[in-house]
């Protein structure tokens, strides 16, 4: 692909992550994140073919993109928990990937005013957000 870009181990949610940093991001995280994700998966499937003694989860992040929407998520999370414990009733959020519920339920384990609860199939799993009896 042409592109120059420097990589660095981090870390996201305890989770392992190649940090690449270049200036043709928007080549590498597309529309949405959609290359990101297609770079990500396809990575992980050439791994998982190579090691066969087990696989070990990692992220790949291009210029702090999924840091900024991990951050997010997080915010969002925290607000729907603050509406659930003023209003007293449950909230529904959007469909979303396996990855971004578990930072959802991560975000909201300590918080002991509300509990969180996957619901749905499919592409249409979602995370309730709901308030402690």
């Amino acid at each position: 692909m042409c592109i120059e870009a420097s990589i660095e181990e981090t870390e996201i949610l305890e989770t392992p992550c190649l940090h690449i940093r270049t200036p043709d991001s928007n080549l590498l995280i597309g529309e949405n994140g959609k290359h990101l994700y297609a770079l990500q998966t396809i990575l992980k499937r050439i791994i998982e073919k190579k090691n066969t003694s087990g696989f070990s989860p990692f992220v790949i992040d291009v210029n702090d993109y999924q840091r900024k929407c991990v951050e997010d998520l997080r915010e969002r999370a925290r607000m729907s928990a603050q509406r659930v414990r003023y209003f007293k009733k449950e909230v529904v959020m959007q469909p979303m990937s396996g990855y971004e519920r578990r930072i959802v339920h991560i975000t909201l384990t300590g918080d002991p005013d509300v509990a969180t609860e996957s619901i749905g199939e499919g592409e249409n799993r979602r995370v309730v957000i709901k308030p402690v009896v």
